[in-house]
């Protein structure tokens, strides 16, 4: 009788350790249900309560396992027909377009900068830069 309440005990703190062990290696953003820290003290202060509410609630569920779809989203999984996708698409379009716009006004600046600067020194050198070519008259 003894033997059998320790070998469950040791099988209770098994489970509890690796439950623990994985709930601390799982990533924040894949567990379910409760915050990482939560599952952590559960597991924790209800030792085998905890870890089975771990495996059954907590626990990142499998990579081959396909979540029910909530609302009216495509089966098909293309990310052309995800509407989220396509208006994070178009917002990083009109993102890049403002830049490169933002960009080529800025040349446009410095280079009218540089032209209005070598006119000003050609007038301190004495010469007017609208005068340098010859005028003819009839």
């Amino acid at each position: 009788m003894v033997r059998n309440i320790i070998f469950a005990a040791l099988v209770a703190l098994a489970i509890t350790i690796y439950a623990l062990i994985e709930c601390v290696r799982t990533r924040p953003n894949d567990v379910r249900s409760l915050p990482k820290t939560g599952w952590i003290l559960a597991i924790v202060l209800l030792p085998l309560l905890g870890a089975g509410l771990w495996f059954w609630l907590g626990r990142p569920l499998p990579s081959n396992y396909q979540r029910p779809t909530q609302g009216p989203r495509p089966s098909s999984g293309a990310p052309d027909d995800d509407e989220a996708f396509l208006r994070n698409l178009e917002t990083q379009r009109r993102n890049k377009a403002r830049d490169e716009e933002f960009l080529r006004r800025e040349a446009e600046l410095k280079e009218r900068e540089r032209k209005l600067a070598e006119e000003a020194k050609k007038r301190e050198e004495g010469g007017n830069p609208s005068e340098d070519t010859p005028r003819h008259t009839p």
